[in-house]
């Protein structure tokens, strides 16, 4: 009883209904409707699961489930199971229904990481048998077709051809008393044709009237002439009806074979359109799936930030209702009540339905609209206090309304129960209600998981300071504008307005400074002093966060700033040296051209050979000192960043930092999680958080044998050594992953027209996956005549996922 008038209280039918709409099917628009709260947390798990799974198919650009075809086939099931007869159009929609599960079920099939709903749909039966047979009986128009049986194609022949006759035989009697009839018009009275008569002219065509006019000038009359051919019409018609009956009967049968089969159809069909349509709600309002935490283990704290009412937000998007202020709310382990304190109109009652609303959406396993992390107890009810019971009908004052429902509240709580209270206390006098209340409040601290109260008695403020299980919260109000702010400040208890607001309406100053005078012994104002101090401090606090906030974001541009000069500085230094090895090179050609003219001076001349490999040591000895590239390969490689599982490490192309999960064999791949998304890479495609890339071990060469080289071709060798090897850069690599093959070929085709000027190779990034995408790219390739040829990248670079294109 407390339950259901708690999901009114916090317009749970409402959410449902908005939840209903991003149902793809009538059945699962109802079961959106209803929606059932779990009872367990285990039931709560498979439902966010389900959810989980839609949400990363549909929003990863995988594929989204489509339940086109699916109807509501129940009825119709539980009319077969009775022996009934179904229509020809209960059958065709059984048919589509099957087809639409058959397509639900391959959609899932095709991508095996979603577990949970492969087993949902493991055991699905789809009997194409069956909806072939529907098919070949009952044609597109919901008729039974011709082709259903031999017998019902005979009768529709027979009845063609009788139909034939009988209009032959009443177009000669139109034509041959033309004037006697009303229009040249062959039609049907009681299944019999007739022709139209005008009523004087009766005579002229002899027959039978089956039917006259309103106005009695025209009468429908069957000639004697086609009486035996329309009762020969009337006899085929009954046989086609018990034939057509027939076929509906024998297909009936198939259904009722499998009646149970196709009952579970439908309740996996719904499961599933309701899990999609949770994950579609749940990416509208840009919510996030929640965590369930045991709050009597050590740092189980309560983690809502951002939270915002998920009504609200339907408002404000759909009908231009103002823009939804987020709440924090952060319960730390230890309590058990929350009193929140503030003026009318602040939010105190919002908060409620939002922490109501937000517990009940993770139970039947929607997202949360708050910012990760989303952490909150599993709470096995949520009963609720809000609004004004008052009731004329029942002899119910305000007071009395209150207190018969939380009697109800009191009966239902458990242990693990989230119990909302509006204005505790509420509707009699004021120190028999604040004590009522407190006392109240104590009993729930001991029998109840967490309560949130909201109240205007200054005494509940002091429960903190007399029990660690209580919490004080208050909703801002700005006194210079006079309006809340909607904001939840936790820690800080609320002060009362009243004198402040009635001041500022232009209330008489000596009333205001009476009812001051008489508030004064009560001690009110030092707390009203106190609590206004505490204010003050939070929002130099608030400002000094902010003023720290944007020196960080300064500091960070400062730092990019720095980094950025730091890499063009660099850039700029390898420029350098490769100019300088340009120059070197240059200078060393210039002096062998100048050796083998001495050799050849040599030949002509009484210089002694002695004096020429001389000539020539000391050149190669200059080649060796100004050469930086050879002393770069005689030196030892410094060791590079290795990552191991647990290392926080940044993947460049994705602009995204991730979490190190495991380093596949051979150390040449890892896995990286980063957000909600798991990701195998090569090993080469990741760095550390400052910037250190991946270093390879040496590879072992093919052969120790030892070659002779011509002098040509160790020349050649050198002048190849001296070009610029092709390297992978953002401009030759192209990221095609998700992308459906036809995309992907335009794609490619703008990537070689910008790369055709630069020459080299184009690095294309397809992923593994199925291997569907990589086998269009490669047969694209293979076609394209500014390609010379492909091949897979190396393992470090990719392996199988990339496929490098070299061009002509």
């Amino acid at each position: 009883m407390i339950q259901s008038e708690t999901l009114e209280l916090l317009e749970w039918p409402r959410l449902c209904q908005h939840l209903a709409t991003f149902a793809g099917t009538k059945l699962g628009a109802m079961a959106a409707g209803d929606l059932q709260i779990p009872d367990t947390l285990e039931q709560t798990l498979v439902l966010l699961a389900q959810t989980q799974e839609v949400y990363e198919l549909e929003n990863q650009g995988l594929t989204t489930l489509s339940f086109d075809g699916i109807h509501d086939i129940g009825d119709s099931l539980e009319r077969a199971d009775l022996h009934g007869i179904l229509s020809a159009e209960e059958l065709l929609a059984i048919a589509t229904t099957l087809s639409g599960a058959r397509q639900l079920r391959r959609t899932i099939d095709d991508h095996p990481q979603l577990s949970v709903l492969n087993r949902l749909v493991g055991d699905l039966r789809t009997y194409p048998e069956i909806e072939q047979e529907i098919h070949r009986c009952i044609d597109d128009r919901a008729q039974v077709a011709d082709r259903a049986s031999t017998r019902l194609g005979e009768i529709r022949q027979r009845q063609r051809t009788v139909r034939d006759q009988i209009y032959q035989k009443l177009q000669s009697i139109l034509q041959r008393h033309s004037n006697a009839v009303q229009e040249q018009l062959i039609t049907k009275r009681s299944d019999r044709f007739v022709i139209p008569v005008k009523s004087p002219q009766k005579d002229a065509i002899p027959g039978i009237v089956h039917d006259s006019s309103m106005s009695g000038a025209t009468l429908y009359v069957e000639p004697h002439s086609v009486v035996e051919l329309n009762n020969k019409a009337r006899v085929l018609l009954r046989e086609e009806k018990a034939e057509e009956e027939a076929i509906l009967r024998a297909l009936t049968a198939k259904i009722t074979e499998v009646v149970e089969d196709l009952e579970r159809l439908l309740a996996i069909v719904t499961i599933l359109d309701l899990a999609t349509a949770r994950a579609r709600y749940s990416y509208w309002l840009n919510a996030n799936p929640p965590t369930f935490i045991n709050r009597g283990e050590e740092g189980q704290t309560i983690t809502l930030r951002q939270l915002r009412h998920p009504l609200l937000i339907w408002q404000q998007q759909h009908e231009d209702g103002t823009a939804v202020v987020p709440i924090d709310l952060i319960v730390q382990p230890q309590i058990k009540v929350v009193a929140i304190t503030g003026p009318n109109t602040g939010g105190k009652t919002v908060t409620l339905k939002t922490l109501g609303l937000g517990v009940l959406m993770a139970k039947v396993g929607l997202f949360i609209p708050a910012k990760v992390p989303v952490e909150l107890p599993w709470f096995d009810f949520v009963l609720a206090d809000i609004g004004d019971e008052q009731s004329l009908e029942q002899s119910l004052s305000t007071f009395s309304g209150h207190i018969r429902r939380i009697s109800r509240i009191l009966g239902s709580c458990t242990p693990d129960s989230l119990v909302l209270l509006d204005e505790v206390g509420a509707g009699t006098d004021p120190t028999e209600g604040s004590a009522l209340a407190i006392a109240l409040l104590h009993h729930l601290a001991d029998c109840s998981q967490l309560t949130i109260a909201t109240t205007h008695y200054g005494e509940l403020k002091a429960l903190k300071y007399e029990d660690d299980r209580f919490e004080n919260a208050s909703v801002e109000f700005d006194e210079a504008s006079l309006q809340p702010t909607y904001r939840l400040l936790w820690g800080i208890p609320g002060r009362s307005n009243a004198l402040t607001i009635a001041r500022r309406l232009g209330l008489k100053s000596e009333i205001v400074d009476q009812a001051a005078n008489l508030v004064a012994p009560t001690g009110n104002q030092d707390v009203d002093r106190v609590i206004a101090g505490l204010e003050s401090q939070r929002k130099q606090q608030e400002t000094k966060a902010q003023e720290a906030g944007q020196l960080l974001g300064e500091t960070e541009r400062l730092y990019r700033e720095v980094a950025d000069k730091a890499q063009s500085l660099k850039e700029r230094e390898r420029q350098l040296q490769q100019s300088q090895e340009r120059a070197v090179a240059e200078a060393i050609a210039v002096a062998k051209q100048e050796i083998a003219q001495v050799i050849r001076r040599l030949q002509q001349g009484n210089v002694t050979g002695q004096d020429a490999n001389q000539a020539t040591q000391d050149l190669q000895g200059i080649a060796e000192k100004h050469l930086p590239s050879r002393q770069q390969k005689a030196a030892k490689p410094k060791p590079g960043f290795r990552p191991k599982a647990g290392d926080r490490v940044r993947i460049p192309q994705i602009g995204q930092t991730g979490e190190v999960l495991a380093v596949g064999e051979g150390d040449m791949e890892v896995t990286v999680r980063f957000g909600l998304m798991k990701m195998t890479i090569g090993i080469t495609e990741i760095e550390s958080l400052d910037g250190q890339k991946v270093e390879l071990p040496p590879k072992k060469p093919a052969s120790t044998q030892t070659t002779k080289v011509s002098p040509a071709a160790e020349a050649a060798t050198e002048k190849v050594a001296t070009q610029a090897p092709i390297v992978r850069t953002s401009r030759n690599n192209l990221d095609i992953r998700g992308a459906r093959v036809a995309d992907a070929e335009m794609e490619l085709e703008q990537a070689i027209g910008q790369q055709i000027p630069l020459g080299g190779a184009l690095w294309i990034v397809h992923g593994k996956g199925t291997g569907k995408l990589r086998q269009g790219v490669q047969e694209f390739l293979k076609q394209h005549p500014q390609i010379s040829h492909y091949e897979l990248a190396p393992q470090n670079e990719g392996g199988s996922g990339v496929t490098i294109a070299y061009l002509k």
